[in-house]
This record gives C-alpha cells, structure tokens and sequence, in this order.
C-alpha cells in the first residue's frame, strides 16, 4: 500500500500538558515515523504512513491525549507521497518553533499531582519534602509563563537551570517529567524561606511557619500566583487580631483543610461541591456549614456558607503535616480593592503592620492571580470569581465572530478584561477594583501580557462599559488612539446577558439582570431589569424594579438605611417616617437623628439624589429594616446576610407585589414591600419569615414579568444574571417558576453572575454587531 506525508496542526490546550511525548509515544508503538514539535501557539506532527495508518493515528491521539490537554481541532493535510528520498527513519521530538501565529491556548496552574505529593512525601525519593516538585500533569504555568510557545527558557522557571539529575527526567520522552517546563528539585530550584526582619535560620522553614500559625501568629505566605495571609481557626483570638489589622471587621474568610474527611467537622456537600473541590483547578467552593461546625465564629459571621479549598501545593501540603488545626485561613494578601502582592521586597513592606512573620520563595511570579471562587446554585457551579485554575482557559466563539480582534476592559469593580481572537475568547483573571490607582496599572500590564500570549498584534475593536467615569471606560478611551481601533461601549446588563447568551451558545433569550449597579442608558443606575435579546448584538428592555431614590448617593449603598428611606418616601407620611426612623434605626445612620432630617431634606429638594432599580439596593434595605445588618462593610454583605436569615424562616407568608405600565415597560412597585415589611415587623411576624417571604415575592414577580416577555417574543429560553443570582433561595424560585411555565431555565454555569463575565459579554456584542453588518 502507498504511504504519504500528513502534516498536522494540533490546536488546543496542547502545551505544558506533556501533548509531545504522548504523541512520540503513539507514533512508536505504531511504528509510524516523522516528528513532533510546539510550533508558535499549537503543536504540529508530520508522520508517514498509509492513509488508514494517518486516520487511525488522528483518532488514537484524540482518544488517548494527556489529561490535562484539551484538542480543540486537528488539522491534517496529506503532502505527498513517502519516496526514498524524502522519507523519515525515525520518530523524533525537535526543537520548538516560533514561526506560526495564531492564538495561544496556556494552560492554567494546576494543582499538584498525586504521583508528585507521593515523592514528597517518600524520605526514600529524590523530590522528598520539596515543596517546589512539579511534572508535566501538575504545577504552575499560565503564573510564570512570560511567552508562547510554552518553553522553559520563556518561563521563569528559567532563573534555574536545570541539575543532572533533572536533565535527564526533562530529556527522557518516556518520563513523565519529559519537557516539563516547572520542574526543579531541591538541589536546582526554587527555595523557600521564614522572614521577619531578616531571613530566619531554619532547617524546616515550613514546619516551623506551622508551629508560628498554631501559636496565633499570622503568616503571610507567598504561592504560585500570589500570597495569602494565613492564620488558625479553631478560635476566635487570631481571627480578631487579623481583622483589626486589615480593618475587614466582617467579611467572611475563606479557609483551606487537608483533606475532605476533616472538611465533614464544618461544611456539609454533595458529591458535585465534592468533585469540583478536588478537581485540578481547586477552586474556593462555597459550601454550607454543618450543625456541627466547629471553626470559630469569627470566620464568617451572620452567614450560613463557607468557602474552603483543599492544598494545591506541595507548600500547602507539608503545612498541615504538622499542625492540628482542622483548617487555616487563607485570605489574599492585599488591601480592599488592589491587586494581590507578588514580590518579596513588596510583600515585607505593604504587610509590615499585619504579618507576624512571611513564609517567602526566590520564584518570580510572572502573572498574579487569585484563587477561583465557585457557589452552587440549583444544583450546579457558578463562579463568584474565575481565575486560578481557569484561567487563560478560552471559550469557543466561533459561533460569534472569527474575523475581528476585540479587547473588552469590563466595569470597574470585580473586574475582569477579555480578548477575542480567532473566534476565541480570553477573559483574564480576576483583576479587582480599578477605581484603585495601583489595580489600574496592574490591568494595563496583564493586558499587554494577554496580548502577546495570544499573539494580537492589531486591535479592531475596544469595547467598554456606558458609565463615563469609570477608570475601564478611560483606559478604553487611550487605547483606541493607541490601536487605532473603534471604541464601543456597552450597557452593564446588556453585557451580563450577552455573558450568559455566549456560554450556553443562544441566538437569543429573555434574561432578567438583578445586581448592585450598573449605568443605564437614561442615565440612571439600572439592576432590576428584564431584557430581550438575540445575536444581533441588540437588546430591548422590558421593565423590572422601579426606579427609586438614592439619598447621598453612594452613602445609600454604604448605609443602607438611607436607600430604605428614599423608597419609603413617596409611599408614606413623611413625617410617619421620620419618626419611624428615629425612634427604631437612629443608630443605622452615621450621624444619628440629625441625619434622619438631613436625608428628608435630600429626599424633599432631590439635592444629591441618583435613582436606581437595583435589586440589590432593594434587598440590603430589607436588611436593614429587619435589623438584620446595619451598614454594609463588604460587598453584598446586608443581602447575603438577608439570604442567610431567611434560610431560618418558614416558606409560609406571602406578599403580593403590584406593577403598572409606563412607555410599554412593566414596573413592579418596591415601596409597597417596604411598607409591608413594616407593617408585618409591626405585627410581631417573625424576622425570618419576613426576609424569606421579601425574596419569594421579588423574585416570583420578576419570573412572571420574564415569562410574559418570553411569550410577546416566542422565545422558550429565560436565564438569569447578576450578583444577586448567587443567592440560592432567589434562582430556585425564579427557576422553578419559569420552568412551571414550560420554558427552559439557564443560569451561569462556567461564566460569572456578577462582574466578573461583564467582559466576556462586552467581546459578545461587539462580536455579533460586527459579524452582522
């Protein structure tokens, strides 16, 4: 039978991943010959044989690629056929290449592997203890590669030159070490070392740091792809003190545990929450709190839920060999709002006033990212946050635009940015607050490094949010000038939708958006909203929330007393509110009493007054009334604490929430469930009945007013976005209603609710809007 030349180009997650020698291995035991090579962004194969021996090699390596590879396309074109002098006598590995472009596919950090953690943990083994040990399966990469292809000496893994020892697991095809570019061990490779006013002489820096943590210091922990502030758990005094020296007086702590039996002492989960806890990304996973839980009080107080992860590291590993606290908290070294910190020097100096001591490593981390966050809501994932583990991670929308390169920069708060190239988007990892001068720069830089990552040379359109202020917005505004390219922005829940829209692979679907804020075309702060929209890259808005007063502004957001206020004040007597409010909540506001007349005069001249339909201003004043929280220390603090208290009610009030017509939109009338709220206060109801009936009836009315919209259009496809769709109890009624109804429900599954995908959905219709002219 004639033979003939395939060249192939492997597209995917297909380097760092040991894709090469399991391609060397296959051509072997097939007795097939040619050669294998990472060329620019994808791997390419050229083999001889029959074209029945090509066919069966192409589903071979699709059957049996690496498991942490990911083969999005296989290429093969037949050159010609074998002769004698162009035939191979061998199958060879050869050196890289850097000549295709195209659009780079890294794969995310991985956590370690069980075939490395056995060797650090065997005295027997060379890799014995050493925190650093990492293999073709497991390890860092997308933290410290600096450019593709995926080479060691593009990494900065190359300030270690390799031992003779390493060499030759690197150089051996059949070693699973083979061209694993994060390999070291301790003779070659990174150190790691206890600080504190100097480098601390130790012999087990590690299991002394966990002797430091046990006795209640806080230990600042320098990781893959930044650091953590890490202190015990088990009682409340080192959790205090860690709060006071941040100022984070209420926020929850996420925490870290060895192993998913210890997890069963606080946290209850399904096999799911179990399966993806384990996976090789170890995300956080949001988990509920057992009836036995035995953490201290002070990690999440008021909620119900904790967030927990399982070691990733060798670091992590050998730090609860020696400690017998059941978790430790592992909260990301960084003040509010500006990015994790990453460099030694830097790490001493911002930390000076909160670490005790600094567990640190002379590894330089290319690229910060943070630990992913994942929530189950109706009994599937959601991500609070998408980053480590997932990220640069495309998804495919080819559907939706494979000829325009699109950056999109996001909102501001939560922030990610994403690239869309070859019909592939990028979203980064998670970047933080941009208001913050010092995350700004921090989303310049991993812009240019995503940039050259995928090779996107030219920029044919920017997109960004509506709101002018916003930081994004300006930056958006430089680099068009810069690029040349045309700036589009966007409307925030418009982009959440489009978020949605994209990952389920819609042409279009009724989404109702409730989150916190986002500037509406009217200029008002829109967040309760219900939109029809389609791959046009257009939108129609239906209605939602009503608009209502926000006293002071932002002051309204910070105490929420102020926002119950200006939603009570055309509903009531002003002067039955005024004593309400100085009778019952004088302590909610920051100026007690006198505040309560200020804000009426606010509320009487509209002096200082911007207008919302937020859902979740809505429900943060339902906190308030019910004295559930008081003011707002972190983001979604009053909702996730109204969230939590209503889990204490019974299902068994119901409140009736009316809507009219205006300009052929429904609007549903929040400050009737005020007065209620009130009233049902009033009657000695209890708190918890009350919040639990409060969300039943926002969120019903809300899945009525999309299923009526889903009719007007002849769409049967509803979903639901935005942050206040990580609650659980409101997506379960929004889902059951809408699927009681006959239509089908979708909810973010790999993408964000909240802010995190808004620039995922800002790629999507710039995407579909150029793809339809």
């Amino acid at each position: 039978m004639k033979e003939y030349t395939a060249h192939l180009l492997v597209d995917g997650i297909v380097q760092g991943v040991g894709f090469r020698p399991t391609v060397y291995r296959l051509a072997k035991v097939m007795n097939l010959n040619g050669y294998v090579r990472n060329m620019g962004n994808i791997v390419e194969i050229i083999i001889q044989g029959t074209i029945d021996d090509i066919n069966l090699f192409v589903d071979e390596l699709q059957e049996y690629k690496p498991v942490r590879s990911e083969i999005n396309d296989i290429k093969v074109e037949i050159k010609e056929e074998v002769t004698q002098e162009n035939k191979y006598t061998d199958f060879t590995i050869i050196t890289s290449s850097n000549k295709l472009s195209g659009s780079a596919v890294i794969p995310p950090d991985m956590s370690i592997c069980d075939e490395c953690l056995n060797e650090i943990l065997n005295t027997k083994d060379h890799h014995y203890y050493y925190p650093f040990t990492a293999c073709t399966n497991c390890g860092p990469r997308f933290t410290l590669i600096d450019e593709v292809p995926y080479d060691r000496k593009n990494t900065t893994m190359d300030d270690f030159p390799l031992c003779s020892f390493c060499n030759q697991e690197y150089t051996d095809p059949l070693n699973r070490r083979y061209h694993a570019e994060a390999t070291c061990c301790p003779d070659c490779g990174p150190q790691v070392y206890l600080y504190k006013d100097g480098q601390i002489p130790s012999r087990d820096p590690i299991r002394e740091a966990s002797r430091l943590i046990d006795e209640g210091n806080i230990l600042a922990i320098k990781g893959i792809g930044g650091t953590h502030l890490v202190c015990k758990t088990s009682t409340d005094d080192a959790i205090e003190k860690l709060r006071e020296r941040l100022g984070r007086y209420t926020q929850p702590f996420a925490c870290m545990t060895p192993d998913m039996q210890t997890a069963k002492l606080f946290v209850d989960y399904t096999e799911e929450e179990k399966k993806i806890l384990e996976s090789v990304a170890r995300p956080i996973v949001v988990l509920n709190k057992s009836e036995d839980y035995c953490l201290s009080k002070k990690l999440s107080p008021g909620l119900h839920n904790q967030g927990i992860m399982l070691p990733y590291t060798g670091l992590h590993h050998l730090l609860f060999k020696y400690t017998i606290e059941p978790a430790y908290v592992m909260t990301s070294a960084n003040m509010p709002g500006n990015p994790m910190l990453i460099n030694n020097e830097e790490i001493v100096d911002k930390l000076d006033n909160i670490a005790d001591y600094y567990l640190l490593h002379n590894r330089t981390i290319l690229n910060r990212c943070d630990d992913s966050v994942i929530r189950f809501r109706n009994g599937k994932p959601g991500f609070i946050r998408r980053s480590r583990g997932y990220v640069p991670k495309p998804f495919d929308f080819s559907n939706i635009n494979v000829t325009d390169n699109i950056l999109a920069v996001g909102p501001e708060l939560d922030v990610t940015f994403s690239v869309l190239k070859d019909g592939k988007c990028y979203p980064s990892q998670h970047i933080g607050n941009t208001s913050k001068f010092q995350t700004l720069e921090f989303m310049e830089d991993a812009i240019k490094h995503l940039l050259k990552l995928t090779r996107c040379d030219n920029i044919d359109y920017i997109a960004a949010d509506m709101h002018p202020e916003f930081n994004t917005t300006k930056l958006a505004k430089e680099l068009s000038e810069e690029y040349d390219a045309e700036m589009i922005q966007v409307q925030h829940h418009h982009a959440h939708a489009a978020s949605l829209m994209a990952e389920h692979k819609l042409d279009e679907m009724v989404v109702i958006a409730a989150d916190g804020v986002g500037y509406g075309e009217d200029g008002n702060i829109w967040g309760g909203e219900v939109l029809y929209l389609n791959n046009t890259g257009h939108y129609i808005n239906h209605g939602g929330l009503e608009l209502q007063p926000m006293p002071g502004g932002d002051l309204s957001t910070k105490y929420p007393i102020r926002m119950a206020m200006g939603i009570l004040y055309d509903a009531m007597d002003t002067e039955e509110l005024r004593r309400i409010m100085k009778t019952n909540y004088a302590s909610y506001f920051k100026y007690g009493e006198k505040e309560v007349d200020i804000t009426l005069k606010q509320l009487e001249n509209n002096f200082n007054t911007a207008y919302t339909s937020s859902m979740g201003r809505v429900l943060d004043s339902i906190s308030v009334l019910l004295g559930i929280s008081r003011n707002r220390g972190y983001e979604g603090e009053c909702s996730m604490k109204l969230e939590s208290s209503a889990r204490e009610g019974f299902d068994v009030l119901d409140i009736l929430l009316e809507s009219r017509l205006a300009d052929d939109r429904n609007i549903i009338n929040t400050s009737s469930l005020l007065v209620d709220v009130l009233d049902l206060i009033n009657s000695g109801v209890l708190v918890e009945e009350i919040a639990c009936a409060c969300q039943r009836a926002l969120a019903e009315k809300l899945a009525q007013l999309a299923v009526a919209t889903a009719k007007a259009h002849g769409t049967d496809v509803i979903g639901v976005t935005g942050g206040v769709f990580y609650n659980e109890f409101i997506s379960e009624v929004v889902k059951t209603y809408v699927e009681q109804e006959g239509y089908v429900f979708v909810q973010h599954e790999q993408t964000c609710s909240g802010d995190g995908s808004v620039s995922m959905g800002q790629c999507a219709i710039v995407g579909w809007q150029k793809n339809s002219i």
